[in-house]
């Protein structure tokens, strides 16, 4: 069995930008694409798990969604970092979905689908979601962060400040 880092994109890897749908405002987080070089570097499998409501929103259409979503991806090769895979939810809140995080039914996907072991592996995030999400799945987790949205420090196995201390504590 393999382990994974799972992460939410927005906020947590690149930039908070509200609903992104230009690829032109993809911007990775300062010492993100080093930190997740290294990690892949050292075994771990990266998998995106992002929540995109702006599409069920009608805020975002489908095929911009996904070019965002390419530039985040083309970003991250350009520095050496691959991005094992990207499982994205664009229900809204209200669909009562499956997929939609905090449910940890994609990293349970992510895990039957790559051979991963949800208990040897993390989930990163900037909000509450994230870090439920994580622990919903047995996984430990690190909350970045951030002024935007508040995780009570005890929810997350870890807290970070920046991607730096995700490093320390992972490599």
């Amino acid at each position: 069995m393999n382990r994974a880092i799972f992460l939410d994109r927005d906020g947590t890897v690149i930039e908070e930008r509200g609903y992104l749908s230009d690829p032109e405002g993809v911007q990775l987080l300062p010492g993100a694409a080093e930190a997740l070089r290294a990690l892949v570097e050292n075994g771990w499998k990266l998998i995106v798990v992002s929540n995109q409501s702006g599409v069920g929103r009608g805020l975002i259409p489908p095929d911009r969604m996904e070019e965002v979503h390419g530039r985040f991806v083309a970003m991250l090769e350009q520095r050496g970092v691959g991005v094992t895979a990207s499982y994205i939810c664009t229900h809204v809140p209200e669909d009562q979905c499956e997929c939609r995080k905090p449910s940890p039914f994609l990293l349970h996907r992510a895990a039957r689908e790559h051979g991963l072991d949800l208990a040897a592996s993390w989930m990163i995030g900037d909000r509450e979601g994230d870090i439920v999400c994580g622990r919903n799945a047995g996984c430990s987790t690190i909350w970045l962060r951030n002024e935007m949205f508040a995780v009570a420090e005890d929810l997350a196995t870890f807290v970070a400040n920046d991607w730096n201390e995700i490093a320390d504590r992972l490599l």
